[in-house]
């Protein structure tokens, strides 16, 4: 079996296979969260918030499935990585699980008693799990570009060096800034094909604050990589098919080091690219009413401003600020051969699944959620 791919192949494979994880994750259930965090101020009434609510009721626990199946793979390819992150940011994920619930509760419990204060209260919750995720998962992002305070000893145990508080410095939460905005922006495209009348031009009016904010902190963030973050390089010889064991190479920080596979394979410019023309040109399509078009090109943007971090750091997955010799890679921190190969089966069998039966659910309840769909079928809806 292991003659089918070989080693270095499949580390490859599974870095793509993480990598289009998250984007999934950040299309399927970014725009949940961007409408979650537009709840409060696009429902002026409790019919019009209803709308907003049920737009991505239907979807929101099948989008879920990319976060479950991304972790999963985190832990299967990934194992040292895995429990770094986690051990190192468990109060930040502490924060994440705890914002979620409010998720799951806020869709049930919410329009089950008929008072103002009670449902006030849960759109706002729901607008707190749908934000806190969000500048989290974009905080870490800046915080894997700077380095994370960790090591790890002769045994491959991790230790985290570094405090909570750390983590909120000014360049990560510019990254936090840049998520909840793209969020923001690709919710309420999706809200628009959702809904109609005031719910609609009141989310068409948020489209060009939130692209404004999405391609300047995109742009800003560029800028700070080149020119105040320094970036790492490996400066040892390393084996793409040894080993997983980060401990035997050698690891040197170096100003603009980030943008060195930018210089060193001229395509690759294209996937910013792709950041900052797929945000327009959605702002674009939607201000004209092609709402549809528009999701799929802010689903590109997402797309390239997720990959243009990924591309940025390669092969680096989890650089170490506190000792650069521990910084894990694509090449030294995979599972096994036989690990990888063994569970790229179960992702060639059941990610097209997910996918199709995601799409043919979106198909089946597509349509527009009107204020009077809401008053019609006032029990069988969120």
């Amino acid at each position: 079996m292991f003659e089918i791919i070989d080693y270095s192949t499949l580390k490859m494979i599974w870095w793509l296979i993480i990598g289009i994880l998250i984007i999934g994750f950040a299309i399927m259930d970014g725009h949940d969260m961007g409408v979650g965090m537009l709840l409060p101020f696009i429902g002026k009434n409790d019919d019009e918030r209803r709308v907003v609510i049920n737009s991505i009721a239907p979807h929101w626990e099948g989008n879920q499935i990319w976060f479950v199946v991304l972790g999963g793979s985190v832990f299967a390819a990934l194992p040292i990585a895995y429990g770094t992150a986690f051990s190192g940011y468990y109060w930040a994920m502490l924060a994440v699980l705890w914002a979620l619930f409010f998720r799951p509760v806020g869709f049930k419990y919410r329009s089950m008693i008929q008072a103002h204060r009670w449902r006030n209260t849960w759109d706002w919750l729901l607008l707190v799990g749908s934000f806190v995720p969000t500048l989290v998962f974009g905080v870490a992002f800046g915080n894997l570009l700077q380095g994370s305070p960790f090591y790890l000893n002769d045994e491959l145990r991790s230790f985290y060096t570094g405090s909570f508080w750390g983590l909120l410095n000014p360049f990560a939460l510019l990254c936090g800034v840049l998520a909840v905005a793209m969020f923001v922006f690709h919710g309420a495209v999706y809200l628009m094909i959702r809904s109609a009348g005031d719910v609609y031009q009141r989310t068409r009016k948020t489209l060009p604050y939130s692209a404004m904010i999405t391609i300047l902190a995109f742009a800003a963030g560029g800028i700070w990589i080149a020119y105040g973050i320094d970036g790492y390089v490996i400066t040892s010889p390393i084996d793409p098919s040894g080993s997983s064991d980060p401990l035997y190479k050698t690891v040197a920080l170096e100003r603009g080091a980030w943008l060195n596979n930018y210089k060193t394979y001229p395509l690759t410019m294209l996937i910013p690219a792709l950041g900052f023309v797929g945000i327009l040109l959605a702002l674009v399509l939607a201000r004209i009413g092609k709402t549809g078009l528009a999701f799929i090109s802010s689903s590109c943007g997402l797309a390239g401003i997720i990959a243009t971090a990924g591309v940025s750091m390669f092969p680096f997955l989890m650089p170490s600020s506190t000792d650069p010799r521990s910084s894990l890679t694509v090449w030294d921190s995979m599972s096994s051969h036989h690990t990888l190969l063994i569970t790229l089966v179960g992702v060639i069998i059941f990610l097209p699944i997910i996918v199709a039966y995601t799409s043919w659910a979106f198909y089946v309840l597509r349509g527009k959620i009107t204020e009077e769909d809401i008053r019609a079928n006032t029990h069988s809806r969120y």
